[in-house]
């Protein structure tokens, strides 16, 4: 990979936005959004602001803890805003903030939350090196910073289960 490729770049630069309507389908018998469902959606737009950082192709490594808030149901606006947090040399840490805005009501309100970990890889799969983030706010400077101590967990988890199995 070139230089040119590994240059630094803003948080803004790879923010997403995305939009879905709940139709039927997505919902269980009681006509609320499927958590699945919304898991996937939340995948997805992690996804995005994960390929626009790397500028390759990207794989979901990890997804840190959802709680699911608020019920969504169908014909809701569910809206999800997702933005790189972190780069670590092959992976990305994404936060991914979902809203439900009810068009009628003109209502919103907060739903889920959750961080996903990407790795970059070529179409081999091998692992590629992520040009390194800059956050530019104060929020994005936090969400910078909290990205590590999150990661520090993780690694003394997944530690603590490989200890666990021996």
């Amino acid at each position: 990979m070139s230089d040119e490729m590994l240059t630094p770049r803003p948080v803004r630069d790879s923010q997403s936005e995305m939009t879905e309507i709940v139709l039927p389908n997505d919902a269980n018998p009681l006509m609320a959004l499927l958590g699945g469902r919304l898991m996937h959606w939340i995948d997805m737009a992690g996804a995005m602001a994960a390929h626009r950082h790397a500028r390759s192709h990207v794989v979901t490594a990890s997804v840190d803890h959802i709680d699911f808030l608020v019920p969504v149901r169908v014909g809701d606006l569910v809206i999800l805003r997702s933005s790189v947090n972190r780069v670590f040399q092959t992976s990305v840490e994404v936060g991914v903030k979902v809203f439900v805005e009810n068009y009628i009501a003109d209502t919103a309100q907060h739903v889920a939350s959750a961080y996903l970990t990407f790795v970059a890889i070529d179409a081999k799969g091998n692992h590629l090196k992520v040009p390194p983030v800059i956050p530019e706010t104060a929020e994005q400077q936090r969400r910078y910073e909290d990205a590590g101590r999150r990661r520090e967990i993780r690694r003394a988890e997944l530690e603590r289960r490989r200890k666990a199995k021996r």
